[in-house]
Protein backbone atom coordinates (compact mmCIF):
# COMPACT_ATOMS: atom_id res chain seq x y z
CA UNK A 1 0.00 0.00 0.00
CA UNK A 2 1.29 3.72 -0.88
CA UNK A 3 2.31 5.52 2.17
CA UNK A 4 0.19 8.37 1.83
CA UNK A 5 -2.94 6.07 1.51
CA UNK A 6 -1.55 4.22 4.81
CA UNK A 7 -1.05 7.78 6.41
CA UNK A 8 -4.77 9.34 5.50
CA UNK A 9 -6.00 5.79 6.99
CA UNK A 10 -3.94 6.44 10.10
CA UNK A 11 -5.33 9.93 9.81
CA UNK A 12 -9.20 8.86 9.57
CA UNK A 13 -8.90 6.40 12.46
CA UNK A 14 -7.83 8.97 14.74
CA UNK A 15 -9.92 11.44 13.68
CA UNK A 16 -13.06 8.60 14.24
CA UNK A 17 -11.47 8.06 17.76
CA UNK A 18 -11.09 11.38 18.23
CA UNK A 19 -14.84 12.51 17.51
CA UNK A 20 -16.43 9.96 19.61
CA UNK A 21 -14.38 10.91 22.01
CA UNK A 22 -16.12 14.58 21.76
CA UNK A 23 -19.67 13.01 22.00
CA UNK A 24 -19.90 12.76 18.19
CA UNK A 25 -21.78 9.30 17.20
CA UNK A 26 -20.13 8.05 13.72
CA UNK A 27 -22.96 7.50 11.08
CA UNK A 28 -20.94 6.32 8.08
CA UNK A 29 -17.03 6.52 7.10
CA UNK A 30 -15.99 6.44 3.76
CA UNK A 31 -19.37 7.14 2.30
CA UNK A 32 -19.05 7.85 -1.88
CA UNK A 33 -21.64 9.44 -4.13
CA UNK A 34 -20.37 9.75 -7.81
CA UNK A 35 -16.87 11.03 -7.49
CA UNK A 36 -16.90 11.81 -4.17
CA UNK A 37 -15.92 10.45 -0.73
CA UNK A 38 -17.02 11.69 2.62
CA UNK A 39 -14.53 10.98 4.98
CA UNK A 40 -16.77 10.69 8.11
CA UNK A 41 -20.73 11.62 8.45
CA UNK A 42 -21.14 12.06 12.36
CA UNK A 43 -23.95 13.19 14.35
CA UNK A 44 -24.10 15.71 17.39
CA UNK A 45 -26.85 17.96 18.36
CA UNK A 46 -29.57 16.94 15.25
CA UNK A 47 -26.72 18.03 13.37
CA UNK A 48 -25.21 15.80 10.73
CA UNK A 49 -21.22 16.78 9.81
CA UNK A 50 -19.57 15.93 7.05
CA UNK A 51 -16.20 15.52 8.00
CA UNK A 52 -12.91 15.49 5.68
CA UNK A 53 -10.00 14.36 6.96
CA UNK A 54 -6.85 15.44 5.86
CA UNK A 55 -3.28 14.15 7.29
CA UNK A 56 -0.03 15.00 6.43
CA UNK A 57 3.84 14.77 7.59
CA UNK A 58 4.65 18.69 6.31
CA UNK A 59 3.47 21.70 5.69
CA UNK A 60 6.17 22.62 2.97
CA UNK A 61 2.82 22.75 0.57
CA UNK A 62 0.84 24.32 2.98
CA UNK A 63 -0.88 22.98 5.76
CA UNK A 64 -3.51 19.83 5.53
CA UNK A 65 -6.60 21.92 5.66
CA UNK A 66 -5.35 24.21 2.91
CA UNK A 67 -5.93 20.86 0.47
CA UNK A 68 -9.67 21.41 0.71
CA UNK A 69 -10.38 23.10 -2.18
CA UNK A 70 -13.07 24.33 -3.97
CA UNK A 71 -13.65 21.69 -6.33
CA UNK A 72 -13.59 18.70 -3.55
CA UNK A 73 -15.92 21.49 -1.37
CA UNK A 74 -18.24 21.06 -4.33
CA UNK A 75 -17.71 17.03 -4.74
CA UNK A 76 -18.13 16.97 -0.70
CA UNK A 77 -21.68 19.44 -1.34
CA UNK A 78 -23.26 17.15 -3.74
CA UNK A 79 -22.85 13.35 -1.71
CA UNK A 80 -23.68 15.40 1.04
CA UNK A 81 -26.80 16.77 -0.72
CA UNK A 82 -27.77 12.88 -1.17
CA UNK A 83 -27.24 11.74 1.86
CA UNK A 84 -29.15 14.19 3.55
CA UNK A 85 -31.97 13.02 0.63
CA UNK A 86 -31.55 9.16 1.60
CA UNK A 87 -31.98 9.81 4.97
CA UNK A 88 -34.88 12.30 4.73
CA UNK A 89 -32.85 14.88 7.42
CA UNK A 90 -34.70 17.59 8.14
CA UNK A 91 -32.22 19.47 10.47
CA UNK A 92 -28.78 21.51 10.36
CA UNK A 93 -25.89 20.14 8.59
CA UNK A 94 -22.53 21.58 8.22
CA UNK A 95 -19.01 20.79 6.90
CA UNK A 96 -15.83 20.29 9.38
CA UNK A 97 -12.18 19.42 8.62
CA UNK A 98 -10.04 17.32 11.07
CA UNK A 99 -6.52 18.26 10.01
CA UNK A 100 -3.98 16.03 11.33
CA UNK A 101 0.10 16.80 10.74
CA UNK A 102 2.38 13.54 11.82
CA UNK A 103 6.03 14.07 12.87
CA UNK A 104 8.75 11.93 12.43
CA UNK A 105 8.97 10.66 16.45
CA UNK A 106 5.13 9.17 15.45
CA UNK A 107 3.29 11.97 17.43
CA UNK A 108 1.05 14.37 15.94
CA UNK A 109 -1.51 17.49 16.61
CA UNK A 110 -4.86 17.15 15.49
CA UNK A 111 -7.11 20.75 14.47
CA UNK A 112 -10.92 20.83 14.27
CA UNK A 113 -12.28 22.83 12.21
CA UNK A 114 -16.19 23.04 12.94
CA UNK A 115 -17.80 25.00 9.89
CA UNK A 116 -14.76 24.96 8.00
CA UNK A 117 -16.63 25.86 4.67
CA UNK A 118 -19.84 26.02 3.09
CA UNK A 119 -19.94 24.94 -0.37
CA UNK A 120 -21.45 27.47 -2.99
CA UNK A 121 -24.19 26.59 -4.81
CA UNK A 122 -22.98 27.42 -8.38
Amino acid sequence: MARHNELGRQGEELAKTYLEKSGYEILDENWTFGKAEVDLIVYKNQVIIFTEVKARTSNSFGEPEDFVDNRKQKLLAQAADEYIYLMNHQGEVRFDIIAIRFRQDGSYTLKHIEDAFWPSAD
